[in-house]
C-alpha cells in the first residue's frame, strides 16, 4: 500500500500489522466484548452505535445505521478513529466503573504530560466549537443513541464512548463580560483501560462526531 497522508495512515499500518496477530478470543474476554468466532466478528459499541470488526483483516461494519448514513459515519470513514479502535483491541481492557468520573487532569502521572495536547485538541475545540452555539450542540447530542442530558454546568450531557466507558461534556454559557467554557470528564475506569494519550483521541473522536451530528 502506497502511504500517502503519514499522520494517519502510518499510524493506522502500524496497528493493523499487530492485528493480524492479535488473539481475538483473549481480546475479547479481556474488553468484555464479544468475539464470534465462526465469523471471525469482533462486536462492540461505539459511540451509541453497534459495529462489527472483522478479524484479521479489520473491516468495520455498522449494524444499526440506514445505508445512506454509513458514508459519515466515523468509524467507517476515519484512519485516526480506526487506530483508536485497533488500540482499544489491542492494548485496552476493562474495567468496571465505580461511578465517578475524573478530569483529564486527574489522571495518574499521564495527565499532565498530555494537558497541552488536551487543552488545544478537546478543550478549546469543544468551546469554541460549540461555546456559542449551544442549541446546536444539544441537538446533535441528542442524536447520539443513549447519550442522556444531566444537571451540570449550563448545559451537559453524558454518553457511552466504547463498551463500559463514559464521558461528560459540560459547558458554562458566556456574556458580555465572560466567554463560554466548557470541561471533559470521563468515567474514572478510564486511567485503567486507556493510555492517556488515547483519552485525548477519545475527547478529539466524540467532538468531530457531534461536529458531524450538526450537519
Amino acid at each position: 500500500m502506497e502511504i500517502e497522508n503519514h499522520k494517519e495512515e502510518v499510524p493506522f499500518e502500524h496497528y493493523l500489522d499487530k492485528f493480524h496477530t492479535l488473539d481475538p478470543k483473549e481480546a475479547a474476554q479481556r474488553l468484555n466484548i464479544l468475539y464470534d468466532e465462526s465469523a471471525k466478528k469482533f462486536q462492540l459499541r461505539f459511540l451509541g452505535h453497534l459495529y462489527e470488526v472483522e478479524y484479521p483483516d479489520f473491516h468495520v461494519t455498522v449494524l444499526d445505521k440506514p445505508q445512506e448514513d454509513m458514508e459519515k459515519d466515523l468509524l467507517m470513514t476515519s484512519l485516526p478513529a480506526q487506530t483508536f479502535i485497533m488500540r482499544y483491541l489491542l492494548e485496552g481492557q476493562y474495567i468496571s466503573s465505580s461511578g465517578k468520573f475524573m478530569t483529564f487532569r486527574e489522571v495518574p502521572t499521564y495527565g499532565e504530560l498530555y494537558i497541552q495536547p488536551f487543552t488545544g485538541r478537546c478543550i478549546k475545540r469543544l468551546t469554541y466549537g460549540f461555546g456559542y452555539k449551544l442549541k446546536a450542540f444539544s441537538e446533535a447530542m441528542e442524536k447520539i443513541p443513549g447519550c442522556e442530558k444531566i444537571d451540570m454546568g449550563d448545559v451537559a450531557y453524558e454518553f457511552e464512548l466504547v463498551n463500559g466507558y463514559r464521558m461528560r461534556f459540560i459547558f458554562w454559557e458566556g456574556d458580555e463580560e465572560f466567554p463560554p467554557s466548557a470541561q471533559i470528564l470521563y468515567s474514572d475506569n478510564f486511567q485503567f483501560g486507556f493510555h492517556a494519550e488515547d483519552m485525548v483521541v477519545a475527547g478529539d473522536l466524540s467532538i468531530t462526531t457531534v461536529k458531524m451530528l450538526c450537519v
